[in-house]
């Protein structure tokens, strides 16, 4: 298909997500034939560098030879089979390697990250029943987070315009000040905000630990809250109070995990492993290097043993049609592997200095410069309500993919970045800002 005519069809046909299908209207949608490492391409052969890799889950590029061929060849030996009785050799060992990386055991699997909120949340309500502590059913998460748009997800989530409708629907959870270090008052450091915060977090445990079940949080970085950063020491001091309270801590690495922050998983910069830090991992967009739908739950040999019994009502009767899928898993490894095959983490951290060195020199008013590891993000100084969308607009029109969220300009692209797709990058996100302000 041409471009006019993907785009008609699929303004008949198709419900896109997170939309208001109206803005179409004036905002067209990009068709997309192909992709080819940091870029994708229209059927006119108009390039689009995807700044924000497709929603954050490619790693390594499209069209990644190594991946796409792990695919094809366990294509050629199973497709799919249920998980429920069966099993297959490559979920055995992605789970293997993932426990070992993170140091946590058991892994259960989802489609989405959605549906890996979902599993934590139920496993550790399900875990205080088990260990016949039923009045545990409460969970809290940090201000202005965000889990997923499921009804699960929606209940810790603290993002309004995702949230509000659905009020009625949901049940209702405590948010406790986000660590975020645009927040700290002017003079106190990042870390100092940290503590302040995690002192907060302290005094609400406290007094209401008998009926809380888990702190469901995102280490280091709060996407949907337009990139808030802060210190890894909010972390070890949110450790150090669930294990005092007998409170689960779930890491919700969905969006940050494999190599985001400047490490493999963002809890590695509070603690050696995962495991130091949290009690369940919950992983999904680049674990397959943005190829195919997966997630998963890791989670500690204590939880895993609360659910093993006689009897089966005790068991964790939870599934998805396309739990574990083989394919999947393979991509999952092949992504893994592409880890172990070079300094991935080490290249990143030079490709990520060059784009913070090139923001500090834009010349027009931001504020709040910020970086961990592959995500770069600042605020944009403007009078523009609709600076985001037409940030948006603009940015398609150098041939850039960029997703403001309200004025945070934000990078988060996939490691295969060239110096000519750097400079790209940094040049036409600067048009695109001051075509927008």
């Amino acid at each position: 298909m041409n471009n006019p005519e993907l785009l008609q069809r699929s303004l008949r046909a198709v419900w896109h997500p997170c939309t208001q299908m109206k803005h179409h209207e004036r905002y067209p949608l990009v068709p997309i034939a192909r992709g080819e490492g940091a870029w994708l391409f229209d059927s006119e052969g108009k390039g689009y560098l995807d700044a924000v890799s497709s929603w954050w889950v490619n790693l390594f590029g499209h069209n990644q030879p190594v991946i796409k061929e792990a695919i094809k060849s366990q294509l050629d030996q199973l497709e799919h089979v249920m998980l429920a009785g069966f099993t297959h050799e490559p979920v055995v060992k992605l789970s293997e390697k993932l426990s070992t990386l993170t140091g946590l055991g058991h892994a259960f699997y989802g489609s989405d990250g959605a549906s890996a909120t979902e599993i934590a949340l139920k496993m550790s309500f399900h875990y205080w029943r088990n260990v016949d502590q039923p009045q545990k059913t409460q969970f809290i998460s940090l201000q202005n987070s965000y889990h997923g748009e499921t009804l699960g997800a929606l209940s810790v989530t603290d993002v309004a315009i995702f949230k509000d409708t659905y009020a009625p629907l949901i049940l209702q959870s405590a948010q406790m000040p986000s660590p975020d270090s645009r927040l700290a008052e002017p003079g106190e450091t990042e870390e100092a905000y940290a503590l302040r915060c995690a002192e907060a977090l302290e005094a609400y445990v406290a007094e209401h630990h008998a009926v809380l079940a888990a702190f469901i949080i995102e280490p280091l970085v709060q996407g949907a809250a337009g990139m808030a950063m802060y210190h890894p020491v909010y972390l070890q001091r949110a450790r150090e109070i669930c294990s005092r309270y007998q409170v689960h801590l779930i890491a919700d690495e969905i969006a940050v995990g494999f190599g985001r922050t400047g490490t493999l998983f963002a809890c590695e910069q509070a603690g050696e492993k995962v495991s130091e830090i949290a009690d369940f991992i919950c992983l999904s967009k680049g674990i397959t290097g943005g190829y195919l739908p997966l997630s998963v739950v890791l989670t500690t040999d204590d939880v895993y043993g609360a659910f093993y019994h006689d009897q089966t009502v005790k068991g964790f009767l939870h599934s998805h049609s396309y739990t574990g899928n083989p394919l999947a898993c393979s991509a999952a490894l092949a992504t893994l592997a592409l880890f172990e095959a070079s300094d991935v983490l080490g290249q990143n951290r030079e490709t990520a200095q060059t784009l913070l060195s090139a923001v500090e020199h834009y010349d027009f008013e931001m504020q709040h410069v910020r970086q961990r590891g592959m995500i770069t993000a600042f605020e944009v100084v403007t009078q523009n309500p609709q600076f985001a969308r037409d940030c948006y607009a603009a940015a398609l029109k150098h041939g850039l993919l960029l997703r403001p969220i309200g004025n945070t300009v934000y990078w988060m692209p996939p490691y295969c970045l060239t110096q000519s797709d750097q400079q790209h990058l940094v040049e036409a996100t600067r048009a695109a800002v001051m075509e927008s302000m």
